[in-house]
């Protein structure tokens, strides 16, 4: 396993790796702070939960299995080279671990709070279900021959295109590589609540502290990757890890999309908290139009 060759680096690199890991572990607080003030999940579109949360666990998988699986780094080293680093860290393994279970709860406040109308769409359950069928059935595929790092690949690359040209013509696990079920998740997962934005002309209901913090987050992702690069002299860091590179480019995209969204295109006023919801603004307008009619009344 390959060491640091500079230690003002390595400092710089776990530094980033916690900073980009509270980021992101905070940022799903600002959602369930302002559902739970509400009492109101209206306004946050059920598909990207759902599509978030498949995303999420795929990605626990992946970080845990290369961190903690003997089997697999050997592969990966096999693969990649014995001088290279695991391109997963300890931050990595504990924000998916977090991020299951912050995404989990609040799933459980869409259970419990007002709804409205909305509801989780077919075409989102239908996708999820593919997907975690598609990774079953490589895993049948990979378990004769033990190609853990092929399967662990299925978290980051989608294998609904590679297993059937490995039955067909015995390919080699490593010969194929596509986008994956991570990857996919965090492109369309986005989608729904950016379309939902864009059809109510409002982002009300959905916390843009959550973005802001998902922005720092994956800035800072992408600042590490390049300082573990540049310590080893080594872009393998984000050739041999395409997955979590383009999970932190789209996620950066969209982020930028969602503080369009909210700062430029449907601007709210917001008075006070930023959690204030509209229909708290809209009872406080009407308190200060009431409260003149009450004083003129009270010196009657």
């Amino acid at each position: 396993m390959a060491s640091w060759n500079s230690f003002p680096l390595q400092v710089t690199y776990e530094a980033l790796g916690w900073f980009a890991f509270f980021s992101w572990s905070i940022s799903f607080y600002p959602q369930v702070i302002l559902n739970f003030r509400r009492k109101s999940v209206v306004g946050l579109n059920f598909d990207f939960v759902l599509l978030n949360l498949t995303k999420h666990s795929s990605y626990l998988i992946y970080n845990a299995s290369l961190y903690f699986s003997s089997a697999i780094q050997n592969q990966y080293y096999k693969k990649y080279g014995y001088g290279e680093m695991i391109p997963v860290a300890a931050n990595d393994v504990a924000f998916s671990i977090h991020a299951v279970l912050l995404t989990a709860i609040t799933l459980f406040q869409i259970a419990i709070y007002d709804r409205g109308e909305q509801k989780v769409s077919k075409i989102s359950i239908g996708i999820v279900s593919v997907a975690w069928l598609t990774a079953a059935v490589c895993f049948f595929i990979a378990l004769p021959t033990h190609s853990w790092l092929w399967l662990l690949s299925i978290f980051k690359y989608d294998c609904a295109f590679i297993c059937i040209p490995f039955l067909l013509s015995n390919l080699q696990f490593n010969s194929i590589e596509y986008i994956g079920i991570q990857v996919f998740m965090t492109v369309i997962k986005y989608i729904p609540q950016a379309i939902f934005n864009f059809l109510r002309k409002s982002t009300d209901g959905f916390s843009i502290g959550n973005i802001l913090l998902d922005f720092s987050g994956g800035v800072g992702n992408y600042l590490q990757m390049v300082v573990q690069s540049v310590d080893q002299d080594s872009w393998v860091n984000f050739y041999g890890n395409i997955g979590k590179v383009l999970l932190s480019l789209i996620s950066v995209l969209f982020d930028i999309l969602f503080i369009i969204q909210h700062y430029v295109l449907y601007p709210t006023a917001k008075k006070g908290s930023k959690w204030v919801d509209s229909s708290e603004q809209d009872e406080q307008v009407r308190e200060h139009l009431v409260a003149p009619d009450q004083t003129a009344q009270e010196n009657v």
